[in-house]
């Protein structure tokens, strides 16, 4: 197969999983911003997640002042742990997540072995894409209007 046949194959499916994980982001109780994430490996999603509370607690993610409470996981928080419940392995997958991760999931995500992110939207930092870069993970930002 032609190297820009492929690229193009590729990039035909980080749209598609992108729009899935936006999709999957409808999932979440936040009302701030909703966030979906799918970890995908040998082109099988192997785990979701979208930001929300922990299991057990009640599906509110502001208090009365809109202020997300430090207890509600990140979509790729979310995705991670919930992989590392099954039998599957994270070990060289591609993480598809709406907005781009902040530090404390990009943590996350090198220490779960993923080799791929694909994202959407920034996060309001960038020291999450900076870090990623840093432990040689491939970072893609996607438009989705292409």
């Amino acid at each position: 197969m032609e190297s820009t046949q492929k690229e193009n194959k590729q990039f035909l499916l980080d749209q598609r999983y992108l729009k899935m994980a936006l999709i999957w982001a409808q999932n979440s109780y936040c009302k701030r911003r909703q966030v979906g994430a799918l970890l995908v490996k040998d082109k099988m999603i192997i785990s979701d997640g979208y930001n929300g509370t922990p299991s057990g607690f009640v599906n509110n993610c502001e208090d009365e002042n809109n202020r997300t409470f430090p207890y509600v996981l990140h979509a790729e928080a979310n995705a991670i742990t919930k992989v590392a419940k099954s039998n599957n392995s994270s070990e060289g997958a591609t993480l598809y997540v709406t907005s781009s991760p902040c530090m404390e999931c990009s943590k996350l995500i090198i220490q779960a072995g993923i080799t791929r992110v694909v994202f959407y939207d920034n996060y309001h930092l960038a020291d999450g894409i900076d870090l990623l870069k840093k432990a040689n993970i491939e970072v893609i930002q996607v438009d989705l209007n292409d």
